[in-house]
């Protein structure tokens, strides 16, 4: 089993940054990929970004390329999501997920990650 607990959501005017941690422990050596995802008031839950644990290869949902960055820390089982130019359609709960498959490249698809942390939530004023 992996553990995985969010921190670093709050409030933030537009035009602003937040850096979201997720804190992973357990079973890490069994994880291949991590991702953000976002989940707005009455929206499904949507991938933001992922990271290959093993060797750092970055993807991007579209809007947020250029404004979101995604990096680990393997030492500290430590996953981030770096966030600026904040803007009111970034508001959202936040997760963070782990895939236990290793598959040609992170998946984007909410059923395909295994554990997920509680969410932390990210709220961007106007």
């Amino acid at each position: 089993q992996v553990q995985l607990v969010e921190s670093g959501g709050g409030l933030v005017q537009a035009g602003g940054s937040l850096r979201l941690s997720c804190a992973a422990s357990g079973r890490t050596g069994s994880i291949f990929d991590m991702a953000w995802f976002r989940q707005a008031p009455g929206k499904e839950r949507e991938f933001v970004a992922a990271i290959r644990w093993s060797d750092r290869r970055l993807y991007y949902t579209d809007s947020v390329k250029g404004r979101f960055t995604i990096s680990k820390d393997n030492a500290k089982n430590t996953l981030y999501l770096q966030m600026n130019s904040l803007q009111p359609e970034d508001t959202a709960v936040y997760y963070c997920a782990a895939d236990r498959t290793l598959r040609l490249r992170p998946d984007t698809q909410v059923d395909e990650y295994d554990y997920w942390g509680q969410g932390t939530q990210v709220t961007v004023s106007s």
